[in-house]
């Protein structure tokens, strides 16, 4: 399943809560890794959102990987997948990145049921990260994607962070929400 919304949309946010809904089935709380490095404005759609997204989560139990501070670049992520497996065997992984794409599908956030390959924007050959996966389309495609990435209005980076950070934020919070609703009629159930 993929669905797309589109910056300028003022539901984008919840759409984005609401589709991860349907592709995640379990209240399992999941990690989200954030892709990208701050050397280019284009690419910087991942640890832009990340940074946001440990803002909005802070004080809870809950996994945040990349960050302006401490990104996850092409170099990294190949390592990542060990890591994620090592130490949050049971947790869907959301995969957020910037892409390349049409030049009519910029300043769409794409949202899948699978995970995404980082760079192929950039020909790299990298193996596949993430559970799901969100992407947002930040320039077009073409044999130079480079130039591109860093002719990227901050404008958009910005706008498709807060929008992906406040979707994944808020089901997350509900996420934690709802399981501990759920732990809380167990313990009275059990108690009685």
């Amino acid at each position: 399943m993929d669905y797309s919304f589109n910056l300028y949309n003022a539901m984008a946010a919840e759409g984005v809560c609401l589709s991860l809904k349907k592709v995640l089935f379990d209240n399992r709380t999941p990690v989200v890794l954030c892709i990208g490095s701050d050397l280019s404005v284009g690419d910087s759609l991942g640890p832009v959102t990340g940074t946001k997204l440990k803002e909005k989560l802070q004080g809870l139990n809950c996994y945040v990987y990349g960050t302006l501070s401490k990104p996850i670049t092409a170099h990294e992520v190949k390592y990542m997948n060990e890591f994620l497996k090592a130490t949050h065997p049971d947790n869907p992984v959301i995969a957020v990145d910037a892409a390349v794409g049409l030049a009519g599908d910029i300043g769409l956030i794409k949202l899948s049921d699978r995970g995404l390959k980082p760079g192929s924007g950039a020909n790299k050959k990298l193996s596949k990260v993430g559970d799901v996966s969100i992407m947002g389309i930040v320039a077009e495609h073409s044999m130079f994607n480079y130039s591109l990435f860093s002719a990227t209005r901050l404008n958009i980076i910005y706008k498709m962070s807060e929008i992906i950070s406040e979707g994944i934020a808020s089901y997350i919070i509900e996420n934690l929400k709802t399981a501990y609703t759920e732990e809380n009629y167990r313990i009275s159930v059990s108690a009685s």
